[in-house]
């Protein structure tokens, strides 16, 4: 028997399976002797779970020496195949599928190699390793290149660092449906290329007079893009108090497009507030 696969029954039910799926995901084959259907699919399932090599765990529960977990976990018809994560079914199948059937059901629940190497990445951005970071998405994109994950998560470092270039190279070719992130990222690069000089000159600018609106108006595009979003909207705003005028009311077109951005979050509300009492 392979070392990623067991039989299982309801006095180790709770251990190899409940317990087990906290720390990586169970996926459970409720057979019997006598399904014909259960003996094509067992093999498969046997053979994915020995090339998955521990990324999940194959309990085999004979349904009906195990009835009382049968009626349990509402196996109607074998086999019944069920995914454990976190202690819970998160999904399921009935019926022996094709392999190319179960692998893309696997795969759409359980983490790759990239998806761990992507979890590797986050964790180094979050502790400031950002060349870490990028040499691990790196690896992670000769693993996978068509990966779209891996080419945003690089794309919002690099907007991070105002490499706008490499963040378009990134971007190239991401679809807008393939990720929630995708539209944001393109507004974010928008924000960038308005701004067109460097934070600390414009921050100059603005110091040395408070009335140069074209100076305001390119570093609220930078801090934008930085994710810097409320430094960016009072700037915007102070465009919107000094002059509505200034090319054509783009202070508050500015700041209408970088609501779009955020969605309806706190900050908005409050900005939308502070824009209505301005105005009215």
């Amino acid at each position: 028997m392979s070392e990623h696969a067991l039989d299982v029954g309801l006095d180790d039910f709770m251990q190899h399976v409940i317990e087990a799926s906290k720390h990586r995901p169970v996926v459970v084959d409720f057979w019997a002797p006598w399904c014909g259907p259960c003996k094509s699919l067992k093999p498969i399932l046997e053979k994915l779970a020995a090339e998955y090599g521990g990324r999940f765990v194959l309990a085999k529960v004979n349904s009906d020496d195990n009835q009382e977990l049968a009626v349990r976990y509402g196996v109607r018809g074998i086999p019944s195949v069920k995914v454990f994560m976190g202690g819970e079914p998160v999904d399921e199948f009935s019926g022996a599928l094709p392999e190319s059937e179960v692998r893309a059901f696997l795969d759409r629940l359980i983490p790759g190699p990239v998806d761990e190497m992507r979890k590797q990445a986050a964790g180094q951005r979050l502790a400031g390793d950002t060349a870490g970071a990028l040499q691990t998405l790196a690896e992670a994109s000769r693993v996978d290149p068509a990966h779209a994950g891996v080419r945003l998560d690089a794309a919002e470092i690099m907007i991070e660092l105002g490499e706008a270039d490499e963040a378009r190279r990134l971007l190239a070719g991401v679809s807008d449906d393939a990720d929630p992130r995708v539209p944001a990222l393109k507004a974010r690069l928008q924000f960038m290329n308005a701004a067109g000089e460097d934070e600390a000159a414009l921050r100059t600018r603005v110091a040395a007079d408070g009335s140069d609106l074209d100076a305001r108006l390119k570093l609220a595009n930078l801090l934008v893009a930085s994710g810097q979003h409320e430094a960016g909207m009072e700037q915007l705003m102070e465009i919107v108090r000094l002059d509505r005028g200034f090319q054509d009311d783009v202070g508050r077109k500015t700041l209408l497009s970088v609501f779009d951005l955020l969605g309806g979050c706190e900050l908005v509300s409050r900005y939308r507030r502070i824009l209505a009492s301005t105005l009215y």
